[in-house]
Formats: structure tokens, sequence, C-alpha cells
């Protein structure tokens, strides 16, 4: 059902932990009183309130400050540790109130406008820190990560259909379909969902405007996905924020006609930013049903209706509205009868827990402890079948206490010997395969190998006496771009300046870099991102800092602070 949407740009929303009451078929109230109210269980605050009750919090801690103001002699034994903490935390609060000053629509630029911006600030890990701020804003991106992140959803309504303008559109949309090959089932899925039945309509081959546009009109959803591969934008919008996450981040595209839904209830396993670009969707999200759905692996089947229980949130999201919801939470989504929906959904932390990183550390950890510790090779005991086992599970046998204690001390053990940095570094080789190729600024390119003024002009090549020397300054291209991995025999570089827009179509990118050169890269590194001359590598020889530099050229990792 439709609902008159809640004041304008206004809304910082939090969930209750608890089953909410069922949504309740009363004409909906606009919101005009600046304080903190509930609608079905959703905690809104105005944009102005939000901004008001970040003053008033900052006032009562200067408050407390100033009547806590100790002796002088006491206050000298305050720790440089805690001052500098509580000028951080003013300067974290002070950012997040600047998101929120004005009218309203701070951050509301289009999208090309904020992305030209961003491409002057000098560091990628700031970059990616500003576009995410600007995609949940008014949201404080600390209080998000520190209570809304894996925990619950949020909504943000803006009254301002022009925040994500340039992001994605149906032109854009039409324009992939003219004039880029749209495989169906690999780029572009035809959906419908009708009568409690999903279904999927892809014919073979490519997919073009004719047809794409029939099934459209004949009621069926389209998704497109990966819209990075054909979409500029969204590319340039996706490898910045996953900077932010350390973590892939991706993207689907879903254009749905008016009164008809494309997909089944369902949770995901991923985090989900759901933005709004035209028209308006019609929203039903759902918690967990228990805890072994909580924070999933794994995808859900699709879900009968009768079986997800009652919403905790419903909304009607329109052009410039955000809902985030976590992995886990079953979401479905279907058009009101007078307009379209076009929303992209931008999705991160697939296969990024604790529990995946430690089904790389466990195995490793019990190869070496087998290896190193001659307990782990000691023989099972001769008659242990006799008693251990399922069908022995029920029997109250003091050899099952002691073998049971056996295991757990050897489990104690077992962390003596886990490789916990080699997993982590197992953990990033596949994070920078899975990463998106960086979208260079204009700065870059003129200042990297992709532009290189090297050319051909009147049967022979030109500018290309241009060489790196030992005062040339340098830096790698992004913060996250490569990474140093040892296999235990040998040191490989890997990195994602090669990588493909199309996901995982060309394999790993990596080169081995010789033990005496290890310390310069990573002194490149870890002096992101200020640029370093080549003569400071800590290379014995001038010849090997310049040969490292330029191998390091040609593969795009680094580029210098003037063009050569």
């Amino acid at each position: 059902m439709e609902r008159t949407h809640m004041s304008a740009f206004a809304l910082y929303q939090t969930l209750p932990t608890d089953d909410s009451p069922p949504v309740k078929k009363t004409p909906p109230q606009v919101v005009t009183k600046k304080r903190k109210r509930k609608e079905n269980g959703v905690a809104v605050i105005k944009a102005n309130a939000l901004k008001a009750q970040i003053k008033s919090e900052r006032k009562k801690k200067m408050r407390k400050k100033l009547q806590k103001a100790s002796p002088r002699a006491e206050r000298q034994k305050r720790s440089t540790e805690k001052q500098q903490h509580q000028q951080q935390e003013e300067e974290e609060e002070a950012e997040e109130e600047e998101c929120v000053n004005g009218d309203g629509e701070a951050g509301g630029e289009m999208v090309d406008t904020l992305l030209a911006e961003l491409a002057r600030v000098n560091n990628s890990r700031e970059r990616a820190s500003q576009l995410f701020r600007w995609l949940i804003h008014p949201v404080p991106v600390k209080p998000f990560f520190r209570d809304t992140w894996e925990k619950k959803p949020i909504l943000v309504q803006r009254k301002n259909p022009h925040y994500y303008k340039g992001l994605f559109s149906t032109a854009e949309f039409d324009r992939i379909l003219r004039e880029e090959d749209v495989q169906y089932g690999v780029n572009l899925d035809v959906t419908s969902y009708t009568n409690g039945k999903r279904e999927t309509h892809n014919p073979p081959g490519r997919a073009l405007p004719f047809t794409v546009w029939n099934f459209y009109e004949s009621g069926c959803s389209l998704r497109l996905l990966n819209p990075q591969s054909f979409s500029s934008t969204v590319w340039n919008v996706l490898s910045i924020l996953q900077e932010q996450f350390g973590s892939m981040a991706g993207a689907n595209v879903y254009l749905t006609p008016p009164g008809t839904q494309g997909f089944a209830p369902h949770y995901d396993d991923i985090e989900a930013f759901v933005v709004q670009l035209e028209g308006k969707k019609h929203w039903r999200v759902y918690k967990p049903r228990t805890d072994d759905e909580v924070l999933p692996v794994l995808s859900s089947k699709n879900f009968d209706q009768k079986n997800i229980g009652r919403p905790i949130l419903e909304v009607v999201l329109e052009a410039g509205d955000l809902l985030y919801f976590p992995r886990g939470f079953i979401h479905q989504g279907d058009c009101l009868p007078d307009a379209h929906s076009l929303h992209i959904t931008i999705s991160s932390y697939q296969k990024n827990s604790w529990g995946d990183l430690l089904q790389k550390v466990v195995p490793a950890a019990l190869e070496v402890a087998m290896e190193e510790d001659v307990e782990f090779r000691q023989g099972l005991p001769l008659d242990y079948l006799s008693y251990m086992g399922v069908q022995n599970s029920e029997k109250e046998d003091p050899r099952r206490i002691k073998f049971f204690s056996r295991i757990e001390n050897l489990i104690k053990r077992l962390k003596n010997f886990a490789p916990v940095d080699a997993a982590v570094d197992q953990k990033a080789r596949a994070f920078l395969h899975d990463c998106l190729p960086p979208m260079l600024t204009p700065e870059e390119l003129v200042t990297s190998v992709q532009g290189a003024s090297v050319t051909w002009e009147c049967g022979q090549v030109v500018n290309v006496g241009a060489r790196i020397n030992l005062q040339t300054r340098v830096r790698v291209l992004r913060a996250e771009c490569a990474r140093l991995c040892s296999d235990g025999e040998a040191v490989h570089l890997y990195y994602t300046t090669d990588n493909s827009r199309v996901y995982h179509k060309e394999e790993p990118k990596s080169f081995e870099i010789q033990a005496e050169h290890t310390y310069a890269v990573e002194f490149l590194i870890h002096s992101y991102p200020e640029f370093m001359k080549v003569g400071s590598f800590p290379c014995d020889a001038a010849e090997d800092k310049v040969a490292l530099a330029e191998l390091l050229f040609e593969k795009g990792i680094i580029h210098t602070d003037e063009p050569l």
C-alpha cells in the first residue's frame, strides 16, 4: 500500500530488537514535530532535529567536562592518549554535524559533480570514506557501523528525487541494450512473481531492445547484473567503495513495471544498500526467522508468504531514498500501480566473516601442528571405535570423557600453530582478484602508464625518451591496489590495476618480487599517500631502484607526481 512519506530528508531510523506490531491500515500522518517519533515500529528523526540533537549532545558533553574540571595537579596526570581520544571524538562529532548542516540538501549534488570533487581528494581511503558518508547521509557513519551494520535495517527518505541523479537511469539502461553485448542469463535476467510463483523468462542469446522492452511491457522485471561492466559511473562508485568495505563492492540494477513484482520473498548473503533512482517501490522487510538465519553464509530459497511472518518495516521508497538491510533479513519489493521503479542495490561483505577466515586458518594450523608437535602424531587408542561414534554417543563410559578431554587439549594447542597472517593474505589475494580496477582521475591518467605521451606520428614513434630516474617522485595508485604475499618459497606482488570490469574475467594478477626488492615495495605501500623519490627506495644499487620503479610503473601500480 502507498504511504505518505515521513518528513523531509529526515530520517535516521532504527528498528527495535523485538518484534514490531503488525502494520495498521490507518491513514498515515506527516511528521511535523522535531522530536523522536515511531511509525510502524521505526524511530524517525527529522534532519533538522538530528542536527539539533547532535548539537545538544555536544553541549551536554562540554558542560560535563567543565563540571568535572579537576585541579591543575590532577589534570596534569591525564594521559596524552586520553586527550587524543577525546579530541578525535570531538572531531568526528563535528564532521557528523557538518553532514546535517544547512537545509537538508547537503550532499544532494548530482553524482558526476560529486565524483569530480572526490577525484581531487589525495587519499583513496579518505575518498572512499567521503563517498560512503554521502551514500547514507544524514545517518552518521560511526554510529551506523557501531549500532546498525549487520544488526538491523535503516531507512532514509529525503524528499529529494535528484539526490542520486546521474548514478544510473532508464535511459542508460536503454543505451546499454542498444550499444553493448548484453546476454540473457549472463548480464540480464527477465523475471516475474505472480500468484506466489517466481519465474525466469530468459531466452538464449543477446538481449536486444525490441525483445527486452516487450518483456517489460508484458509485466516482467528486468535485472541488470554487474552494471559496472557497462556503466563508467557505477564502475567508479564501486571501485571507490570497495576500499571502504575492504571487501568486494558489487551491484545489480532492477527495473520493475507498475503494479508488478519480480522476485519472491528471500534473504541474501550480502549487506544490501537499496538506492531508489526513479519511480517508487513498496518494500517489506522481515527479521530473520531463527538464529540460524542471522548473518547467513548463503542466500535463501524463495519463501511462501505464509512462512515469513509480519514485516518489521513496510515503506514506499521514492527517488532519492535509501534502504539498508543486513544479510539474513527477508525482503520483498513490489511496484505500485501508478509508477515504475528503478533501483540499484549496492552490496558487499559476501563471505567476509570470521568463519570464512578460520576456514583458511584451521586446516593450515593443523598441517603445521602435525609437522611440529608429536602429540598430534600420536596414535588413537586401540579400542576407541568401541566407545566413540554416534552409536556409542549415549554410553556413560569414562573412556569417552578422557577422549573428549584429549581432543579439547589438542584444540587448545592448535592455536599456537595458527598461521593467521598467512591466512589473512589468502583472503587478501581473493579480495584483490574480486576487486574492480581503479578508475583513474584525470591527474592520475596523465601521470601513469595509461596516459604516457608515447605515440606514433608521421611514421615514427615520438616522446619515447621519457624515463624514470632517481629524482622521480612516485607512489602506489591506490591504498589497496597492491599487496605483498608469500607462499613460503617466493614473494609475489598481487595487484588490481589489470583486473577486468567483468567479474573474474581475468586470472589473479601477480608477479614475483626479488627478495632484495621486498623492503622497497613495502616502503612504497606503507608510504601512501605520500610521493617518494625513487632514490629513497631501500635497495642496494641505484640501478635496482630505477629498475623496480620502471617495473611497477609499467604494471600500472605506481604513478608519478608529474607527467614524465
